[in-house]
């Protein structure tokens, strides 16, 4: 075609080559060509050129996420008022993969351009990525690897989801490969539902291949570990979820989506003051446990039962990480880590606090 579709590629501050953590409050700033995985994409499809890369870092959007669409929307504005062969055609961000903080800045941006400039918008993000749950309703999101071993398929698979919007074609999640937005579509069938029912059941019984019309959630069911049968012998530790740490978060835990836990000696410790901790977590107002960590982790009871023998004795560490927004594949990443190691220690029981 003697016409390229001319592409926003939205990224962060690491995909987009300015550094790691220490670049993670990057305001928006807009670059022209190509940068990271545009490079990429300008490779794979010769007919999209990429008009500006747009890089804003991970902990600027989700710290400041209404100023910082605000700036976006402010620099993007006069990419739309330059000439019509030279305006954006489209807006690509990520992949983000399973990053919290990068899912949900790319959601949030698809959405804000879209319904700011009335143009398409395409993301990519690993199902489990909590950013979906927030915008799969609202953002076209199609489905990426865990991580960057897969992003030449994460990006191609936005590339074609792009321009098919952009050609008017009809779009449908199991065959362009993009999460449901959860909406039902009216249609005329050949057949009643009812005809349709026996005709999967008479698969099923008949051990045939079949694809159910309303597939039905999957939960995950954990088996509950048998009871401690001697309490007062027993080795215990301490886990939290609701981000308290060492009074400066030297492990710059995040506030939401985290993407690490953290280890914290107890070793002296009989209760914990706000003076030396503090809590990570933004989903919830940090006055109190600020105030007083023990609300949320309770240590000082902890150390009185252990002086009145009602169990063993306490593992030397606590090991703290942030719920707020992070996905499940993460969590239970950090669960199976931290299981590793307090049983390592002789650890027979846990007592997890969260919020």
């Amino acid at each position: 075609m003697s016409t390229k579709y001319r592409v926003i590629y939205c990224l962060n501050q690491f995909f987009g080559g300015l550094g790691g953590e220490d670049k993670a409050y990057q305001p928006p700033q807009l670059f022209d060509g190509a940068r990271g995985p545009g490079i990429l994409l300008e490779k794979l499809f010769p007919d999209i050129q990429i008009a500006a890369t747009l890089i804003v870092g991970d902990n600027y959007f989700a710290e400041k996420t209404e100023a910082a669409l605000r700036e976006i929307l402010g620099v993007l504005t006069p990419l739309f008022e330059a000439q019509d062969d030279d305006k954006p055609h489209v807006l690509l961000a990520g992949p983000a993969f399973n990053a919290g903080r990068y899912g949900l800045t790319c959601g949030a941006i698809c959405r804000a351009v879209r319904e700011c400039f009335a143009i398409p918008t395409v993301t990519a993000m690993y199902p489990q990525n909590p950013a979906v749950e927030e915008y799969k309703k609202d953002v076209l999101i199609a489905r990426a690897g865990e991580d960057v071993m897969g992003m030449e398929e994460a990006v191609r698979s936005m590339a074609v989801l792009a321009i098919k919007q952009l050609q008017g074609e009809e779009l449908l999640p199991d065959r362009d490969g993009y999460i449901p937005h959860g909406q039902r579509k009216n249609y005329f069938a050949e057949k009643t539902g009812a005809v349709r029912a026996v005709d999967m059941l008479l698969q099923k019984l008949a051990g045939e291949p079949f694809v159910t019309e309303y597939p039905m959630p999957v939960f995950d069911r954990v088996q509950p570990a048998p009871p401690v049968r001697d309490m007062a012998g027993a080795r215990l530790a301490r886990v939290t979820s609701g981000g308290i740490v060492p009074r400066g978060n030297p492990d710059k835990i995040e506030a939401a989506s985290a993407s690490r836990f953290g280890v914290y000696s107890l070793q002296g410790l009989s209760a914990f003051s706000g003076e030396t901790h503090q809590t990570a977590h933004g989903g919830y107002d940090p006055t109190f446990a600020n105030a007083d960590p023990n609300r949320v982790l309770p240590l000082d009871v902890v150390r009185e039962l252990e002086s009145e023998g009602a169990f063993g004795s306490l593992h030397g560490s606590y090991y703290a990480t942030v719920g707020n927004g992070t996905s499940v594949a993460n969590a239970e990443k950090y669960g199976c880590e931290i299981a590793k190691l307090l049983l390592a220690d002789g650890v027979q029981a846990v007592i997890l606090t969260s919020t």
